[in-house]
């Protein structure tokens, strides 16, 4: 009996402890994390990981990402989520390039991405309201399929080369901030993107509503919110960020290619789920959501650095978004065990 109690009062201590640990890991665990990564990745490569070329090539790759994230972000802030986004870059990446060959100006070559981007998401938004589907998973996994298809109709499913200066310019090229510092072009378009979106959220009355939403939907509804319009709105954001995501990988390759953007969908959500947002809505930030962006690329440059085949690089991807998940919920637990 003393031995059942002895081990009843140090489960309940252990728990405690849990539990006001998780307040603190959700706070600060993601930049903990990128620290111990980026010190991880210096050990590892001393003389590689923190030179300006290396730093700045991390940069270049994770823009893309970063900003599909932060549409995914703002879909997952309502308790939603969009399986789409890797399909719907890869049909304005493709619009992009077909229309580059056929001739059309420029300014129509960098519009062209976001309207189909919005159109994409707009359409997810809709047949989430319209059609009262029981959960965005079911719209917008079949839009993925959608997209994907007709990414492949309009480019006879073969990549398609060449594409003018600027949106070369916008995904490949740097800025030149002094003797031999450069940043990427790309990192700029990250830092506008992220700058706007924040400020929405947390200042326009909308981006109020659409973490009152994620928290509570139902209490959204009794306050007066119109529900249904602000996640058309906040879908067709999404594949809006969708679209510049595909114009900025479009520039990176100089080219249009269908199989672009498969399996990106894992790596937006990770990476919103790293930063801090929760799969059960109504919290985050868009700095949580950059800093974990982050983290899967130092993640992915260290394995690179190691030589680590692509393959095994898959699988320590998945285990890292299993354990995000699992401190999700842990959150959660605590939140209600709190109250």
């Amino acid at each position: 009996m003393a031995e059942q109690i002895t081990e009843l009062s140090e489960t309940k201590r252990a728990e405690s402890l849990r539990v006001r640990l998780i307040p603190y890991i959700d706070r600060y665990g993601v930049l903990l994390l990128v620290l111990v990564m980026g010190i991880t990745s210096y050990i590892l490569e001393p003389e590689v990981f923190l030179t300006w070329r290396n730093v700045s090539n991390i940069f270049r790759q994770i823009a893309f990402n970063a900003v599909l994230a932060l549409g995914e972000f703002v879909v997952i802030v309502t308790a939603g989520i969009d399986l789409s986004v890797g399909s719907t870059l890869a049909l304005a990446m493709m619009a992009t390039a077909v229309l580059s060959k056929a001739g059309y100006s420029v300014p129509i070559l960098l519009i062209v991405p976001f309207i189909v981007g919005a159109t994409v998401g707009i359409i997810n938004g809709l047949g989430l309201t319209k059609l009262r589907l029981p959960h965005p998973f079911i719209m917008t996994l079949g839009m993925l399929n959608i997209a994907r298809g007709a990414t492949n109709l309009i480019s006879g499913g073969v990549p398609i080369s060449g594409l003018p200066d600027p949106v070369r310019w916008m995904g490949a090229s740097d800025i030149k901030l002094g003797e031999g510092i450069e940043i990427p072009a790309s990192l700029l378009v990250v830092a506008i993107s992220y700058i706007i979106v924040g400020l929405f959220l947390h200042y326009a009355r909308t981006g109020r509503h659409i973490y009152a939403i994620g928290g509570n939907p139902q209490a959204a509804r009794v306050s007066g919110i119109n529900v249904d319009r602000t996640l058309i709105l906040v879908y067709g954001l999404c594949g809006t960020l969708a679209g510049l995501s595909g114009l900025l990988l479009a520039g990176r390759t100089n080219s249009g290619f269908p199989n672009a953007g498969l399996g990106q969908e894992l790596d937006a959500i990770s990476a919103v789920i790293i930063g801090g947002a929760s799969f059960f809505g109504g919290r985050g930030s868009v700095l949580g959501v950059f800093a974990g962006a982050l983290v899967i690329g130092l993640l992915r440059n260290i394995l690179n650095l190691q030589n680590v085949p692509v393959f095994w690089q898959q699988v320590l991807i998945g285990v890292v978004i299993i354990s995000v998940v699992y401190l999700d919920v842990l959150r959660r637990r605590a939140g209600s065990s709190n109250s």
